[in-house]
């Protein structure tokens, strides 16, 4: 029984999923928040904002996870780059049966755990290094707080913003993937979550397969991302390039190889991927909208880390690693960048 959940960066997918949670009262819904987002959650509570209509509930929020105590389920929101300082104050959450849900953009910190690929998997070699990935996990820092074998997968399929701190407006999509991170679970753990969010209202979709799951999302977005905050457009300017459509492809077809070489094969072409971004408009991607609010972009888990998998399975990225490189150079003199430091 999932009684108590606690949402961890309760900014615009938090938010989101802790309002849907708190409005339907099947469960206690805190959160573990600071500043602004956490004086407005705590004097007016979870709100959405659906169709120019602002629904409420009450919300608890702290910035010390001790006021919250254990929790039977922790939704970890925050963006890539917050998270290797976060999760030790995280540690009062969490008692031997929490389970953790990461619901963020790329590639999680347990990717490469043992316990998230199937023994039969052919495609994965054992002499693969799965060490911590230093991209997402430095020092493993992560990896030691938020052990794999209490941890759910997630893809989120849905965009939404925050106008002002502790209000989540929805401009479309509700779609929420969810899987075990241990392969041989199935959906036991899965479901009772699952069903928890349906009844929420979000279009839920359970997988068995949920690291393909996440490597096909972050192939479509990989590139689009730090292109439009670099550019400051919109994604459909991105695409409409041919040159730029064209340096997409290069970098989709070396992370494509990657994915099949951790198992994660994709049956799809770039051109046929980018015809469903297409059919978003002209979106603004989430790195370009962190760049226009000054916060640090997520680079390295949604670039960094496919080239860090890349040399562990012995694949070049000539494109992908170009690609870094200029993000990098742009991000560090906007002061959007900090290398990761184990």
């Amino acid at each position: 029984m999932l009684k108590k959940i606690a949402i961890v960066g309760a900014g615009a997918v938090g938010g989101y999923i802790g309002a849907r949670l708190a409005l339907e009262k099947n469960a206690t819904v805190t959160a573990f928040a600071r500043g602004q987002t956490l004086n407005a959650l705590n004097t007016k509570g979870w709100r959405l904002k659906v169709d120019g209509q602002v629904l409420s509930a009450p919300c608890v929020a702290s910035d010390k996870a001790s006021d919250l105590g254990i929790q039977d389920l922790v939704v970890i929101a925050v963006k890539g780059p917050a998270l290797p300082s976060l999760v030790a104050q995280l540690k009062p959450l969490i008692g031997p049966k929490t389970l953790i849900m990461a619901a963020m953009n790329g590639v999680p910190w347990w990717f490469l755990n043992e316990l998230a690929i199937t023994a039969d998997n052919k495609a994965i070699s054992a002499s693969l290094d799965r060490s911590p990935l230093q991209s997402v996990d430095p020092g493993g820092v992560v990896s030691l707080a938020l052990p794999a074998e209490n941890t759910l997968g997630c893809v989120v399929h849905a965009s939404t913003f925050t106008p002002e701190p502790g209000l989540v407006e929805v401009k479309m999509g509700n779609g929420l993937i969810v899987g075990d991170s241990i392969s041989a679970y199935g959906l036991q753990r899965v479901e009772p979550f699952s069903a928890l969010l349906t009844q929420a209202g979000f279009a839920v979709t359970t997988s068995l397969q949920i690291r393909y799951d996440i490597w096909y999302k972050l192939w479509g977005n990989m590139t689009v991302n730090p292109i439009s905050a670099i550019a400051r457009v919109t994604a459909d300017k991105v695409l409409d390039d041919p040159l730029v459509n064209e340096l997409c492809a290069q970098c989709m077809g070396e992370a494509a190889q990657i994915g099949a070489a951790l198992g994660c094969p994709i049956n799809q072409t770039a051109r046929d991927r980018n015809q469903v971004t297409r059919k978003l408009g002209a979106f603004k991607t989430s790195m370009l909208q962190d760049v226009e609010a000054g916060r640090p972009i997520e680079l390295d888990s949604l670039i960094g880390v496919v080239r860090e998998l890349g040399q562990r399975v012995g694949i070049a990225t000539p494109y992908i690693n170009a690609l870094y490189g200029i993000t990098r150079l742009f991000a560090v003199q906007k002061g959007l960048y900090t290398e990761p430091s184990s």
